[in-house]
């Protein structure tokens, strides 16, 4: 009887958190481990329409873009993607100085197009803090609170998860990854940031690019460390933890700065990493065969499910840059050559995913298949009819 008592009043428990109105439920904007970038700085690429085709044939669930483009949230809709749409960083001071605005933007752009599109996620501004705008930096905070307000005044804050994605301009003294620290001039502004993710329960979102480390210390870098090839690694001799690839010491440099500052317990997530392809004579590691290397075994990388060193129980996840090669990006050429595929959607070289010829071809296949299957299966009964008119004339 006491059993009974104590397991009815456990479901009472559970009854009164899952129905308390103050209950606070947090967003998620990353389900899995694998996600992409979708850039679309180009006027040669795909229509979004088959672009959908692509990333479903891919098993990709997780898109991030950057901006939100009407056309491309109409395509993405009733497909069951999830997508991160992103506050450009010329929206950043406006909509940190004017609630309204914020407000507006949210209901327009994200609240507009749901639930069809399942836009998980809203990224205000990209690498902001550490550039060389310190207007842009010190609006950021207040864009993100507007953002968040916007989305708790129309009832999505449960379902919209709010980031901003760092780069590693950010940090000071990154090796070993346990003496990372924010740079003077960013902690200040990154610290009331970090408090107010602590609070509404976003990550930190960190673009981590191996590819920039090794091709501006080449000399002090090993490329396998690099590419998740086989090599000794490195020891970090205050953590005495052993890496055997780059992004993971990236990460948990990352980890280091963001406990020096008390926030241990937050999470980082990957929000761009990539190899490039085609580069500049000062750039001979971008080739097809390091990018292939880097992004097959990044992909192996996730697919285990597994943490850092620093956090072993934190299961890494990540959104590789980029979907396309972008013709119209501005730079070194690296810049336009970071896609898994090619603006005809073609594959820039072979991981295990298809081209939208190939996905094409094999839907075809499917239905003629299909139409086969249908003329024999309607053959199969004009038979079946005829024999039981004659049966039933014996």
């Amino acid at each position: 009887m006491m059993k009974i008592r104590l397991n009815f009043l456990r479901f009472l428990f559970m009854l009164l958190v899952i129905f308390t109105p103050n209950a606070q439920l947090t967003a998620r904007a990353f389900t899995g481990t694998y996600g992409i970038n979708y850039g679309r700085i180009a006027d040669n690429i795909p229509s979004p329409d088959k672009v959908v085709k692509l990333l479903r044939a891919a098993k990709i669930k997780n898109v991030r873009i950057y901006d939100a483009e009407p056309s491309v949230l109409n395509a993405f809709k009733g497909t069951g993607l999830e997508l991160v749409v992103g506050l450009p960083n010329g929206f950043v001071k406006e909509m940190s100085a004017n609630a309204d605005h914020a407000l507006t933007w949210v209901k327009d752009n994200v609240k507009a197009f749901l639930p069809g599109t399942r836009i998980v996620g809203i990224a205000v501004g990209n690498e902001v803090l550490g550039g060389s705008d310190n207007e842009l930096e010190i609006a950021l905070l207040n864009a993100v609170k507007n953002v968040y307000n916007a989305t708790q005044k129309l009832g999505i804050s449960d379902i919209v998860q709010i980031s901003t994605a760092h780069s590693q301009a950010v940090f000071v003294n990154s090796f070993p990854p346990s003496a990372c620290i924010f740079k003077d001039g960013v902690a200040q502004l990154m610290k009331p940031l970090l408090q107010l993710f602590s609070e509404i329960g976003s990550p930190f979102c960190l673009n981590a690019y191996p590819f920039l480390a090794y091709t501006y210390n080449s000399d002090k870098i090993d490329i396998n460390y690099a590419l998740f090839q086989p090599n000794g690694g490195i020891v970090d001799n205050r953590t005495l933890l052993h890496y055997d690839n780059l992004l993971d010491a990236q990460i948990d440099a990352a980890y280091a700065a963001l406990e020096n500052a008390g926030f241990r317990k937050m999470e980082v997530i990957v929000t761009e990493t990539g190899w490039a392809s085609n580069g500049d004579e000062n750039e001979p590691a971008a080739t097809p065969g390091n990018a292939s290397t880097y992004n097959y075994n990044l992909r192996k990388r996730l697919a285990k499910r597994k943490g850092t060193p620093m956090r072993p129980k934190k299961m890494l996840k990540a959104y590789i840059f980029a979907l396309f090669n972008e013709n119209s990006k501005p730079g070194q050429s690296s810049e336009k050559n970071f896609g898994l595929f090619k603006a005809d959607g073609s594959i820039s070289y072979d991981i295990g995913f298809s081209g939208l010829q190939d996905i094409s071809a094999a839907s075809s296949l499917f239905s003629l298949k299909g139409i086969k299957a249908r003329g024999y299966y309607l053959s199969a009964i004009a038979i079946t009819a005829s024999m039981s008119v004659l049966l039933s004339r014996l």
